[in-house]
């Protein structure tokens, strides 16, 4: 079982001659045991390399969500989306909102809850992405890093929108959409309303083009309030406050 990387058998037969269960278990009962164990550990470590390929800015969990604080954050549609339909419908997700009110932490959350139900995701600063796009051009590697963005169910492009778009970063972007329009899912998050996000691509022809892509039949989550981090230190001071 070593010899053919069986590792998931191989702890389970351990376990059960270490606490004396084999004995008591029909042949039937064994080769179930040790087929469901080696399914399972297959199972696992394919989430973990998923979830450690996808490279999250944080490690996000549904579990984790918090849904008293007034963010204009909908459960029931956060749910949803958590059930990943919408990447086996190859539609997008649009997250706006100020900056600390959480987009990177819910796009990273649902982006975690895909690699855990077995899909392909990437995680990416956008201003980062195409920095290393640009290098790429450089040695050669374009093509097949733009490969390998293709081939993902779901692409979460952070923080969209900081800086307008240079005509290289403008002209990547169009060929990153075009490339999975109607092919795979991207998760955008932008401190801009979406109603702004034509100014920041720039050349009217390109953007309408983009955004026509982007925007159509996208599901929409708008986050108000203020910053959580602001928020937290603000708690954190007036315990500190009450406490002296």
């Amino acid at each position: 079982m070593k010899q053919m990387k069986f590792y998931g058998m191989v702890r389970a037969f351990n376990t059960s001659m270490e606490n004396g269960s084999m004995p008591k278990l029909t042949t039937d009962e064994l080769i179930s045991m040790l087929v469901e164990a080696e399914w399972d550990d297959r199972n696992n470590r394919r989430i973990e390399r998923h979830i450690r390929n996808a490279r999250f800015r944080y490690k996000a969990n549904i579990e984790q969500m918090h849904f008293d604080i007034d963010r204009n954050l909908d459960k029931n549609q956060f749910m949803r989306l958590t059930e990943c339909v919408f990447i086996q419908l190859k539609e997008n997700l649009l997250v706006s909102g100020s900056t600390g009110v959480g987009k990177s932490y819910i796009s990273s959350a649902i982006g975690n809850q895909a690699c855990t139900l077995g899909y392909k995701v990437l995680y990416a600063n956008t201003s980062k992405l195409f920095s290393k796009l640009k290098m790429t051009k450089a040695d050669g590697s374009y093509i097949r890093e733009i490969a390998k963005i293709e081939r993902q169910d779901l692409l979460i492009m952070d923080d969209f929108g900081l800086q307008p778009l240079d005509a290289t970063s403008r002209q990547m972007l169009m060929e990153i959409i075009e490339d999975r329009h109607g092919k795979r899912s991207t998760i955008i998050t932008s401190q801009l309303p979406v109603n702004q996000w034509h100014e920041v691509i720039g050349e009217q022809t390109i953007a309408d083009a983009i955004l026509d892509r982007i925007v159509h039949d996208a599901h929409r989550i708008e986050l108000a309030g203020e910053s959580i981090r602001r928020q937290n230190r603000k708690n954190i001071e007036t315990v500190e406050t009450n406490g002296n």
